[in-house]
């Protein structure tokens, strides 16, 4: 399975690299704080220090290095959670090869969504002993945001979850730790605020492209559909997305029926959270899930993308089952191989190459 899940990867980039136009991909590394703050500009600014010129080949050189990291840091996390050997390769072929994980940060490679699951993977493998995993934690969310605003439900409470399983959990609480995660969080709560309400593009639609010309070797890459991102209210998008729900409501059973064939990992990550020896934690671990989910709601009814959305929540559900399996808890075994289920609902999982972008395949 996992062979297969790796051709499938592979065949995936090669794809993308010869016949897909990564038109919004490539203005985000593109567009920066040249004319003053501005939404979605953060990565561009970074990439302008080293690249006054981009080229569109660099979305591609960019994103996959971005996804072997990702891949890097969660065989990393794997290991040091569940561990490599007999007992958890179905586990492991399960996430690995699930359409809704790096298959599908293939099928989106440039978008910025695999960045939240780098930060997230980082404060999962991070010690979790001082402030400064709190002071990490927060600078992570900021970029993330600063990066696109909606991260900011997409993976920031996700990662607020594993930062409260992983220091608070772990620790008595004290006027310090909460003072201190009360100012953390409302720093990057500020951020958000700024980028949504302040980070409109301060130069007119003419003065930008004007510049973008600078920084592209081909004025043919630049789209001005594609620029109108920058000019558009979020009113626009929200009443975009509520006159197409009809169209993608229709969906909806198909990404229940994907979900439905991960159930072995579903019913393991159900078995770790009844396993925990603290009720408290066991209390406030449903509750995060249930914020996370909501936070995927209120995305949902903005903007519809949804299979990057459905496919981000799982993603967010894996890491925060991980951060669950480091908490004090008694012995749960995970999916076995020698289930006939277990291997059928496993070859599906693997055959399915990825979810999409928007809608579904």
């Amino acid at each position: 399975m996992i062979a297969v899940d790796a051709a499938i990867m592979l065949g995936l980039f090669v794809y993308k690299v010869l016949y897909h136009n990564p038109g919004i991909e490539y203005h985000h590394l593109i567009i920066d704080y040249h004319f003053g703050f501005a939404k979605r500009a953060f990565v561009g600014a970074l990439v302008s220090f080293a690249l006054p010129v981009v080229p569109v080949w660099f979305v591609y050189a960019l994103g996959g290095a971005v996804w072997l990291l990702a891949l890097a840091l969660f065989l990393k996390l794997f290991a040091k959670t569940f561990g490599f050997g007999a007992a958890t390769a179905p586990l492991f072929a399960f996430l690995f090869g699930s359409p809704f994980f790096f298959k599908n940060f293939m099928q989106t490679i440039g978008y910025f969504d695999i960045y939240g699951c780098v930060i997230a993977l980082i404060m999962l493998l991070m010690p979790a002993r001082s402030f400064g995993y709190l002071a990490v934690g927060a600078l992570g969310c900021v970029a993330l945001v600063l990066a696109h605003p909606l991260h900011m439900l997409l993976y920031v409470p996700t990662i607020g979850v594993i930062v409260v399983m992983r220091y608070y959990f772990a620790r008595d609480l004290t006027a310090f730790s909460i003072v201190a995660g009360i100012v953390l969080t409302a720093a990057v709560a500020g951020v958000f605020v700024l980028s949504v309400f302040y980070g409109g593009m301060p130069a007119p639609m003419e003065q930008l492209f004007a510049y973008l010309r600078e920084r592209t070797p081909d004025e043919a890459n630049l789209a001005r559909k594609t620029m109108e991102m920058w000019y558009r209210p979020i009113s626009d998008d929200i009443g975009r997305t509520w006159r197409e729900m009809p169209d993608h409501a229709r969906r909806f059973p198909v990404y229940a029926a994907l979900i439905a064939l991960h159930w072995p990992v579903i019913r393991y990550f159900k078995q770790l959270v009844c396993a925990l020896d603290n009720a408290g934690q066991r209390r406030l671990t449903v509750l995060g899930i249930a914020a996370v989910t909501v936070g995927y709601g209120i995305i949902g009814a903005v903007v519809f993308d949804y299979s990057r959305w459905f496919s981000s929540w799982a993603v967010c559900m894996v890491l925060i089952m991980h951060a669950v399996k480091m908490l004090p808890a008694r012995d749960v075994a995970p999916p076995l191989a020698d289930d006939k289920w277990n291997r059928v609902l496993g070859w599906i999982v693997t055959a399915i190459p990825r979810v999409g972008i928007t809608k579904p395949f």
